[in-house]
């Protein structure tokens, strides 16, 4: 059965190195593997074994700015089975995109667009065609795809070697991919506010990068500790403004029928589940405001909560938790507007709804 970001990589890994002039050389890398029937029948040991020969890079430097400094970026997305044996991703386009900007934020050298989606595709036909790749699963279809199994595909930043403080002029991008279930545990939804600090103005909190998460790693863990899901994180200056949870983007529906959610500033990143649930919302008639949003006013006034995030897709929140005051979102329950946005948007990524928005992309 598939984990929440198990190590199960796969077998074919992608290199991109930079050259110069904008050139980066391109390598595909068949790693040890047998055949997904063999490997499930391997004892444990021998399949730790095995996976730690997958996730060897003997020929990248392990003393570096990455492995130093936190001087990296990546990009998280997802490939879907389809009812017809075929895989789609879903926006590969927009981690480009925001691959290529959180890379010029860190003063890299930006990896080609274009490039990555190619990568991500070829990656993914080589891997399914050794057999890893999931099946479709009619059985998804009872929890609105919540069960549902995909490929992860994780690209990422390393740089050249370095000790001193420095930046990257000739960094790697590597691809690799692994089977990924459900993000969060089943059992309890409910959230905390941490008055830990995600990212201040002028920062990187607006780059997919890093260092990015060392803060939520620790303040989500604490949240757990006291039996929480999730952690919710307010603005540097005020401790006043949501911003974001421990690694995805938060929504509130309010009780007048407007659903807000935090506007992007440099402190939020811009998440391509964010825009997506937006732009499902507003084609059901659903007024979305982009906006500064008080911890105040949504114990106030919010009637559902949720969050969005590739992992995540879009999860209910049951409640939020901020100092001695506690607020309870629709008796516990996940409401009608959080369960309508994710089984629409799980139903357009598995195929089971019209991909009207041109979201989904073959691998062929």
């Amino acid at each position: 059965m598939a984990k929440s970001f198990s190590l199960a990589m796969y077998p074919w890994v992608y290199y991109a190195h930079y050259e110069e002039e904008g050139k980066w050389s391109e390598t595909f890398v068949e790693k040890p593997h047998t055949t997904p029937e063999e490997e499930a029948k391997l004892p444990p040991e021998a399949m730790q074994k095995l996976l730690a020969q997958r996730n060897s890079f003997p020929e990248l430097p392990l003393v570096n700015y990455t492995t130093q400094y936190g001087l990296g970026v990546f990009e998280g997305l997802k490939a879907f089975p389809q009812k017809n044996g075929e895989l789609k991703l879903f926006r590969p386009n927009e981690n480009a995109k925001r691959m290529h900007r959180s890379m010029e934020g860190l003063l890299m050298p930006p990896f080609p667009e274009k490039l990555f989606v190619s990568a991500v595709i070829e990656l993914i036909r080589r891997n399914k065609k050794l057999g890893y790749a999931p099946k479709y699963d009619p059985t998804w279809e009872k929890d609105n795809f919540s069960s549902g199994h995909s490929i992860y595909i994780r690209p990422f930043t390393y740089s050249e070697p370095g000790i001193g403080l420095g930046l990257s002029y000739k960094p790697w991008v590597v691809i690799i991919t692994t089977p990924v279930g459900a993000y969060f545990e089943p059992g309890t939804s409910k959230a905390i506010t941490t008055d830990r600090v995600r990212a201040t103005p002028k920062g990187t909190g607006w780059i997919k990068c890093c260092s990015n998460y060392v803060i939520p790693i620790l303040a989500k863990k604490e949240a757990e500790k006291n039996g929480y899901m999730e952690v919710i994180f307010l603005d540097a200056k005020e401790g006043k403004y949501v911003e974001e949870g421990s690694s995805c983007n938060i929504f509130f529906y309010l009780s007048n029928g407007t659903l807000v959610t935090p506007d992007l500033k440099d402190t939020i990143l811009p998440g391509i589940t964010r825009m997506s649930a937006i732009t499902l919302a507003r084609d059901m008639g659903i007024k979305v405001e982009e906006r500064l949003i008080s911890i105040e006013e949504v114990l106030d006034s919010a009637k559902e909560c949720f969050v969005t995030g590739t992992a995540a897709g879009v999860t209910y929140i049951e409640s939020i938790t901020h100092g001695k005051r506690t607020t309870v979102f629709n008796n516990g329950k996940p409401g009608e507007l959080t369960t309508t946005l994710q089984k629409t948007l799980k139903g357009i990524q598995y195929g089971a709804i019209p991909d009207k928005f041109g979201w989904m992309v073959p691998i062929g």
